[in-house]
């Protein structure tokens, strides 16, 4: 049994692909970005893309067919159609994702092609049909799709993004800031945390955008944006660990730590011209 994390993604790979649902397989994550970003603790990411569903006794046999599982959570749907399990031969994490091909079609033209922009996360599906390995694609449609993702970055689309965003952040009364601000009056550190995470989803879309960056996803961000970005807000990951270093006992300062992030934020689209 294969002990390298790519040839038993192959191994995996090669069993869905002979199942008549599925249209392609590819490897995505950090083990399949392109980028040296993986580690110990990174999954092996698959994205089966499928025509139907696949019956959850042929996805059972393919755990067996690969070696087992010390644990297994199949057929979840919490955050979309997929599965997990520790692979019982090498103790590497499988995470099966699975994704209708034609909504992966509709996805992707609504960002490249209508130039349509979300709260948070508008290119993730954009980087990830681009940067993907591919495992498997008998009748070239992945490669079609990838082809389609080569594009330059739309100026459009990182309007959209920016006009999208930015006024979610501090402009408009239900504006993030002024949430955490009532937040931290209250001591509400769990409504502290959601609205954090809502307002970094959108301060790092609007990043990304100003330097034409598709989104790399949850991980690593601080480092994707040091490393790929050209412009960018002063004192950087000095700001971010100012707001989320502090312990839940010391919360009072975070209204005034969140508006020098911002500050930085609005100087550098003003440098870029943007606002």
């Amino acid at each position: 049994m294969h002990s390298n994390p790519l040839q038993v993604a192959g191994q995996i790979a090669d069993l869905f692909t002979s199942l008549p649902q599925v249209e392609a397989v590819t490897l995505a994550g950090s083990r399949g970005s392109g980028a040296d970003t993986s580690d110990d603790t990174s999954d092996i990411d698959l994205y089966v893309f499928t025509r139907g569903e696949i019956p959850l006794e042929t996805r059972r046999a393919i755990v067996e067919q690969t070696g087992g599982a010390t644990q297994s959570s199949l057929n979840l749907n919490y955050w979309g159609p997929g599965d997990e399990w520790l692979h019982a031969p090498t103790g590497f994490e499988i995470d099966i994702v699975y994704f209708d091909a034609t909504w992966m079609e509709d996805q992707i033209a609504r960002v490249i092609e209508k130039h349509q922009a979300g709260l948070g996360y508008s290119t993730c599906l954009w980087h990830t049909v681009r940067q993907s390995i591919v495992f498997s694609d008998p009748r070239g449609w992945f490669a079609r799709l990838q082809q389609q993702c080569q594009i330059e970055y739309p100026e459009p689309l990182r309007q959209n993004i920016i006009a999208l965003n930015h006024p979610v952040l501090r402009s408009i009364i239900p504006a993030y800031a002024n949430q955490l601000e009532k937040a931290v009056k209250r001591h509400d550190l769990v409504s502290i945390n959601h609205r954090l995470a809502a307002m970094f989803a959108s301060y790092f879309d609007i990043l990304f955008a100003v330097n034409r960056q598709l989104h790399p996803g949850e991980k690593r961000l601080v480092e994707f944006a040091v490393n790929h970005c050209a412009s960018l807000p002063a004192n950087l990951e000095s700001d971010i660990a100012s707001i989320l270093l502090p312990t839940a006992a010391d919360v009072s300062d975070l209204p005034v730590h969140l508006t020098g992030l911002l500050n930085h934020l609005d100087q550098m689209l003003k440098n870029e011209g943007i606002v």
